[in-house]
């Protein structure tokens, strides 16, 4: 199994010594690798200053209309990692999750301009169950697209403190009380009736949130499995249609949702917390309360053919389908100088995923690292670590010579 190994930074010149991978794409031209590579390493560098301590690693695959390149810069002595590498990609999962259900939605499987409790087209079942678990503020108004778009006002249990635990979310709470637990979106909705938990009414205003995803995955598991005529889950969609085998085009990306299905696959990336007094890695672990909006992993070289594909209209959806995608907001946002993108955080994880169409360049940046040792509550060096994350996609485009950071 290959991992990253994490060096502390211990004063002298052999601490400034990069270990860059040597493993060059096929039809890379050498010169661009170089410059490529050299940005990722400037950027890595430069995280470490900050921080004052080691960075296991940062990566970048970019893709260009010429160019396949990927670059990695860990400290000196320590494995790079490969494009090829599995790593948890967190909440890049709602982009997926968003792709199939604007794919049930060219079928006529599905309206996503429907609110939550409207029933699934030609059935007399409603997209969500219509049980006491799921009786919680604004039900009866919430869209399948507001909760696409972040504007439901469904409160998050898995990132937001709930009553009742201890100042934690409810699934940080239950898990570190049981690891083994196997989450059920019942279970965590049923927290937003019990307390009457919401941020606002639908439609006022953006609020992030990852339990509104876990409702979407719920009803990519209903509709698959009305329109199959038998039981069907979340990951069973993805697969047959977004990303499996039998998918428009496949990639090697998996969607766990079982406590006990913990295992990350090797090759494979370990994400890094570092506290001021302890450092944790996370590899194996339990991914089922995140269903549908962060329980998904693969390498970056995977979800570039993903994004690069669907983004272009040469993957599951129609040109005319990613243009809604991206006009309004359906699982991405444009960022300017890279595009449209989707990043995720979790378990020591830091990823970005973005196309840019004026340019027709993709790009995947990976960091394994969150740092809490600056600032209150460690959001100093934790922020320092998000934009090193941005820093690396944008200088990688620079190096080619697109526009970088705004």
């Amino acid at each position: 199994m290959r991992t990253v190994v994490c060096s502390s930074l211990l004063g002298g010149l052999t601490c400034w010594l990069l270990a860059c991978t040597d493993h060059q794409l096929p039809g890379q031209p050498a010169i661009n690798k170089s410059r490529v590579q050299r940005a990722v390493d400037s950027i890595r560098l430069g995280l470490e200053k900050d921080l004052q301590n080691s960075v296991p690693s940062l990566n970048v695959f970019i893709q260009t209309p010429t160019d396949k390149i990927f670059a990695s810069s860990v400290p000196a002595g320590s494995v790079p990692v490969l494009e090829t590498d599995n790593f948890r990609f967190a909440s890049i999962t709602k982009h997926f999750t968003a792709t199939a259900l604007l794919n049930m939605y060219e079928d006529g499987w599905l309206d996503y301009k429907a609110r939550i409790t409207d029933l699934i087209p030609g059935t007399q079942i409603p997209y969500v169950p219509n049980t006491p678990e799921w009786d919680f503020p604004y039900k009866n108004q919430i869209t399948l697209e507001q909760l696409l778009q972040h504007r439901a006002g469904v409160f998050d249990v898995d990132n937001d403190p709930v009553p009742g635990f201890n100042g934690l979310s409810y699934t940080d709470f239950t898990q570190n009380a049981n690891p083994t637990h196997q989450f059920t979106i019942e279970e965590m909705i049923h927290q937003l009736g019990i307390h009457q938990l919401s941020y606002w009414a639908p439609g006022v205003n953006y609020h992030y949130s990852n339990t509104g995803y876990a409702i979407l995955g719920k009803i990519i598991e209903r509709v698959y499995s009305v329109k199959s005529g038998g039981t069907k889950t979340y990951g069973d969609y993805l697969q047959d249609y977004v990303v499996g085998s039998t998918a428009a085009v496949p990639v090697a990306i998996h969607f766990p949702a079982r406590a006990d299905d913990t295992v990350l696959p090797a090759p494979r990336v370990e994400g890094t917390v570092r506290h001021p007094t302890s450092t944790i890695s996370y590899g194996d672990y339990n991914m089922s309360a995140q269903v549908g909006e962060g329980n998904g992993y693969g390498s970056m070289s995977a979800l570039n053919t993903y994004l690069r594909t669907l983004m272009k209209g040469q993957n599951v959806l129609t040109p005319q389908t990613v243009k809604l995608m991206q006009m309004d907001d359906l699982g991405n946002t444009f960022t300017k100088n890279l595009g449209y993108e989707k990043n995720g955080a979790r378990i020591g994880n830091l990823a970005v995923i973005a196309y840019d169409p004026l340019t027709d360049v993709s790009v995947v940046a990976y960091l394994p690292l969150w740092d809490y040792t600056q600032g209150p509550d460690g959001d100093i060096s934790f922020k320092k670590c998000i934009r090193a994350l941005y820093d690396a996609a944008y200088a990688a485009r620079a190096a080619l010579g697109y526009p970088g950071r705004p």
